[in-house]
């Protein structure tokens, strides 16, 4: 047992640096900016392994080896616990948080099943959210009001919400909608694990019942689910329609999702299922 709850002197830095193709520099604001973005660009969203079953979990040794080692993505447990373990190393003040997905105000009751990091840089406090569907592309400053707006059309913002968290809010065709709320309880793994064990075994979870895979591409935005394609634009209209069936492999290689030949054909066998079923 370490000192580190987090165990983050088992990294793999230069191995991730390589990865995201930055180089190691001093911890400034503008290099969290890049890292940021770059990471986001570089690993997909999505819930593949929840899927299909054969999740290895969220420890960062499985972590990096799935996404340093093979260039797959994954959910937000998986893409935090990496970012925060990268920032720790490169001598960030680093916090982890879990928070809830949604709108409060809706009515709805979420679990903490959605993990944030926030990190004191150049004297401000910033949110990063490497691993939410949409990701942010750059870490929004973590202030009552504090807005991001790196790609003009693609706006977010924070707000302080009565009970101490912290509400990112997105700007959509319709206004503003709450994505999610972040809180300041101390994070432990344990608490992770928790909540990757509760997103991925539980039956009302949509992880472990319908696919998400999204990426970043250069001047869009692709969320590919077993049922429709969404291309986002920053500025521009957006394009919703249903998947067509068989589009599905062409859009992982599309997004380069990196699933090895058996995962892949595991994944379109699961779709194929899905479809005759339907």
């Amino acid at each position: 047992m370490t000192g580190d709850p987090w165990q983050v002197d088992r990294l793999d830095l230069d191995g991730y640096l390589a990865r995201v193709g930055l180089a190691r520099v001093a911890a400034t604001r503008s290099t969290l900016d890049a890292l940021h973005e770059a990471h986001v660009r570089a690993f997909t969203f999505d819930n593949v392994d929840v899927l299909l079953g054969r999740h290895s979990g969220v420890g960062l040794d499985a972590v990096q080896e799935k996404f340093v080692g093979r260039g797959r993505g994954g959910y937000c447990f998986e893409h935090s616990t990496l970012f925060a373990a990268v920032l720790d190393r490169l001598g960030y003040d680093v916090r982890r948080h879990l928070g809830r997905v949604g709108d409060p105000a809706a009515g709805t009751q979420q679990a903490r099943t959605h993990m944030t990091v926030s990190v004191v840089v150049d004297g401000a406090r910033v949110l990063c959210d490497p691993g939410f569907g949409m990701s942010l592309l750059r870490p929004v400053p973590l202030v009552d009001g504090g807005e991001d707006d790196h790609l003009p059309g693609w706006r977010y913002r924070v707000r302080r919400t009565p009970e101490g968290a912290w509400a990112l809010h997105r700007l959509r065709e319709a206004g503003w909608e709450v994505a999610h709320t972040t809180d300041e309880l101390e994070v432990l793994p344990v608490d992770v694990a928790m909540g990757h064990h509760f997103t991925s075994t539980f039956p009302g979870s949509h992880f472990t019942t319908g696919l998400m895979v999204t990426r970043h591409l250069p001047g869009r935005h692709v969320t590919v689910t077993h049922e429709t394609l969404t291309v986002r634009v920053a500025g521009g209209p957006t394009e919703h329609r249903p998947l067509a069936n068989g589009e599905l492999g062409e859009w992982l290689d599309t997004l380069e999702v990196g699933l090895s030949v058996e995962e892949r054909d595991a994944l379109l066998d699961w779709d194929a299922r899905r479809r005759t079923a339907g």
